[in-house]
């Protein structure tokens, strides 16, 4: 088995596998968002970096693409530098139970809902007030009184709620 192979297992049983998004979608959804200048915007489980890359070549931000599984973190940052996404972006190797997201503007998830369930104490405590969620595929139970839109899409729905 190669060693791609076994990363992505190891991704997969920490509880999020490995699924890119296409491009033209990663478009789709961050253009429902009203950025502002500078804004951070983090990526939890961040596979390739695809929609935290897409993000800030395409909106004045900055990005955080965060992901536990070490060699999709250095595949990222290899693509960041082809499409000119580097220098903007922090890459960083931790389960994302653990990275400080007290100065995050946007959080974006394409997560399973036991791993987003696991994240809400995390965002009650850390995430500051007017903070944009971002949950593609699956909703955040626990601020269904927050939703701001919900977009139906073929695949998955995405939604956006403000704290």
């Amino acid at each position: 088995m190669s060693v791609y192979g076994i990363s992505l297992i190891y991704s997969s049983l920490m509880g999020a596998p490995y699924v890119p998004t296409k491009n033209k979608l990663a478009l789709e959804i961050l253009k429902e968002v009203k950025f502002k200048k500078n804004g951070l915007f983090v990526e939890l489980g961040s596979g390739d970096a695809r929609i935290t890359r897409t993000a800030v070549k395409n909106y004045p931000i900055y990005g955080m693409a965060v992901d536990i599984n070490g060699l999709l973190v250095f595949w990222s940052k290899i693509l960041s530098r082809f499409d000119g996404s580097y220098s903007r972006i922090n890459f960083v190797t931790k389960n994302i139970l653990a990275v400080n997201l007290t100065k995050a503007d946007y959080i974006y998830l394409f997560l399973f809902p036991e791993l987003i369930n696991k994240l809400i104490p995390k965002f009650n405590k850390e995430l500051k007030k007017g903070t944009i969620i971002i949950s593609h595929g699956f909703p955040v139970l626990e601020y269904k009184s927050k939703l701001i839109k919900k977009v139906e899409r073929a695949t998955f729905p995405t939604y956006y709620y403000r704290l």
